[in-house]
């Protein structure tokens, strides 16, 4: 993955530099995927939706969850059961990863530690940050990406548009662009159209972008209350 960009960060995206070095990692982690040597697992979620929709939702607690669903979907689901794990999120989040692990030892899924890491220590991060940067550009922004790609049929019409992409969204919609090409080249399973944002309808793809979806009608995201009450409990 080398390039002129000594660490990719998806936020920092805003010229032609960064934007070599994204689609580079993307060929690079498409080929890889294709060989049987990677996978990309990114766990999306509407905080609209009914789940994430609810007053004084903790986020913090909310993306441990997330967390635990994605490596339940993956550890568990995605690669062979005699599987070794040894797990490097980013040590930016405040996920309190030390109560995640214990779980997860004690359901047996072949964890030999979670050590949180920088994107500098572990390129592989920075992989993860562009995807999961390009996953939610891609549903937050895809109205104005559409309008973008019908931009020169609609100068050559005379057609007035409406939007006017900053220079880094331009940057970043030539990404999306580029991966979704190669995604439809390669035949690898991954939407962008459907859903208005990237989607794989089957999980077992290298290439996962998984919505989550809330399971039943009590499945709510924590609140800040909820946690306190819980912190209470354990007190006493």
């Amino acid at each position: 993955m080398k390039s002129e960009v000594g660490e990719f960060k998806w936020n920092k995206l805003k010229g032609a530099r960064e934007r070599f070095a994204a689609c580079n990692m993307c060929r690079i982690a498409i080929e890889k995927a294709r060989a049987g040597k990677l996978r990309v697992d990114v766990l999306i979620w509407d905080i609209q939706d009914s789940r994430h929709n609810v007053l004084g939702r903790d986020d913090i607690a909310n993306l441990q969850r997330m967390y635990y669903h994605l490596f339940i979907n993956v550890l568990r689901r995605r690669w062979p059961n005699n599987a070794v794990w040894r797990l490097y999120p980013d040590e930016h989040t405040a996920v309190d990863w030390q109560t995640l692990e214990d779980f997860l030892e004690k359901k047996e899924f072949g964890l030999e530690e979670i050590v949180p890491a920088t994107s500098a220590e572990r390129p592989l991060l920075q992989l993860a940050d562009l995807f999961a940067g390009m996953a939610v550009f891609s549903r937050e922004k895809f109205q104005d990406y559409q309008a973008w790609l019908e931009a020169p049929q609609s100068r050559l019409s005379g057609d007035t548009l409406d939007v006017d992409p900053s220079r880094s969204e331009k940057e970043r919609f030539n990404v999306l662009r580029y991966f979704d090409k190669i995604c439809k080249a390669r035949k690898l399973g991954v939407s962008l159209e459907k859903t208005q944002g990237l989607w794989t309808p089957k999980p077992k793809n290298p290439l996962n972008f998984w919505i989550y979806k809330p399971q039943h009608p009590d499945d709510k995201a924590p609140t800040r209350g909820e946690l306190r009450q819980k912190s209470s409990k354990k007190r006493s």
